[in-house]
């Protein structure tokens, strides 16, 4: 079997909206138009693209670029499901006009992940009677996700109540198959867990990719009873593949031993005043394009 991927990016090495300091002023079209010297075939969204499929899919034409996914803030474990669905509509019907692969869903309610003023010690933690229950409801939510076109992918993130590897075991066995994972390197890592494993566990849920690396330099000075998520990003905790520690040839080996197919997405929020967005894109690209080589990928043309 010709195993067929396909490279993306995301628009937060350019334009961080969880911290305006970084990259704030940074118009979208420098975010694509680089994006695309960079090599890469697609981008997530982020807070400063179109919301409406009129004016997103002529821009992307324009700088010849897919729409992968992007982030949806899911509030699932406050909300019913009724009312998540109605609140998330609009997000979907424009990700499958314009032809997103998924929906990258993170938890957000009780996140610390936006506070400077909340310790990493601090996020929300959830007991096992919690996570049934709420596997239950993003269970339902996944339906209606997979029934609409979009796939769910569940994104694990640093301060939320889903971080670690106890957590996303712990949310695979509660939820149906409809709930896809994401799998992102850079925040296992960061929480400590050892991505191939998570890997070897989970491989039949996951749809989509996020290649972040990690400096363990940035990661060993973190006092986590003092310091926040947007500290640690402040002070440089992630960059792209080929820049920090994490073994991208060996995961994308193991991914491809167990056929995925798919996006890679290279997500690596970090200070564009220190790493310019080019630059970082270009070694993220190549990184992963020698990884995807290795393993047998052939990058696809359009959608998969």
């Amino acid at each position: 079997m010709v195993l067929k991927a396909k490279l993306g990016i995301a628009p937060i090495a350019w334009s961080n909206d969880d911290l305006p300091q970084l990259g704030g002023a940074t118009p979208l079209a420098v975010c694509l138009s680089e994006s695309r010297l960079a090599g890469f075939q697609g981008v997530e969204t982020g807070g400063k693209f179109p919301k409406t499929s009129a004016e997103l899919r002529p821009l992307l034409r324009e700088f010849q670029l897919d729409l992968v996914s992007g982030w949806y803030s899911g509030t699932l474990l406050d909300n019913g499901v009724d009312e998540e669905i109605a609140r998330v509509l609009p997000q979907m019907k424009l990700f499958r006009d314009c032809g997103a692969s998924c929906l990258v869903y993170g938890e957000t309610a009780g996140t610390i992940q936006n506070r400077r003023d909340i310790p990493l010690a601090q996020r929300r933690r959830l007991t096992d009677q919690q996570i049934a229950a709420y596997g239950d409801k993003l269970s339902r939510f996944a339906g209606f996700c997979m029934d609409f076109g979009v796939p769910l992918a569940f994104h694990h993130h640093m301060g939320t109540a889903i971080e670690d590897e106890n957590d996303i075991d712990r949310l695979i066995a509660a939820t149906r198959k409809d709930v896809g994972l994401l799998l992102d390197t850079g925040h296992l890592v960061f929480a400590g867990a050892d991505p191939l494993r998570v890997l070897a566990k989970h491989a039949e849920r996951i749809i989509h990719v996020h290649a972040k690396d990690v400096r363990t330099e940035v990661l060993r000075r973190l006092d986590w009873r003092k310091d926040s998520f947007l500290d640690a990003v402040l002070a440089g905790i992630y960059t792209v593949p080929g820049d920090g520690v994490i073994d991208f040839d060996a995961i994308v080996k193991q991914l491809a031993a167990r056929g995925y197919q798919g996006w890679f997405v290279v997500e690596a929020e970090q200070d564009p005043a220190k790493a310019p967005p080019l630059e970082y894109a270009r070694i993220g690209y190549a990184a992963l394009r020698r990884a995807l080589g290795a393993a047998g990928y052939t990058l696809a043309k359009g959608v998969i």
